[in-house]
């Protein structure tokens, strides 16, 4: 996974990591903390996770609105791609 969001491809792979790799339908304003697995009934993320992942999507933000880009407009796509597999 990406651990430093620099630029708007930065925020696509986060955002692609989080949809293809960890299955997750997110929203970028929810916290990473109040994900829950469904399955389990547990958090989705640890605390040390959640906050790495918020710290993320933080940077994400500030990234975009650096480069005055929407950040909804870039990941929309990404979130509503179809997970195969």
């Amino acid at each position: 996974m990406i651990t430093i969001i620099q630029t708007i491809n930065d925020v696509k792979a986060f955002a692609k990591h989080l949809v293809q790799v960890e299955k997750l339908s997110f929203h970028p304003d929810d916290d990473f903390k109040d994900y829950i697995n469904i399955e389990t009934d547990e958090p989705f993320y640890t605390e040390e996770e959640a906050l790495f992942r918020n710290k993320l999507i933080s940077d994400c933000f500030e990234v975009c609105n650096k480069e005055k880009v929407e950040i909804y407009e870039i990941l929309l796509p990404i979130i509503q791609e179809p997970i195969f597999g």
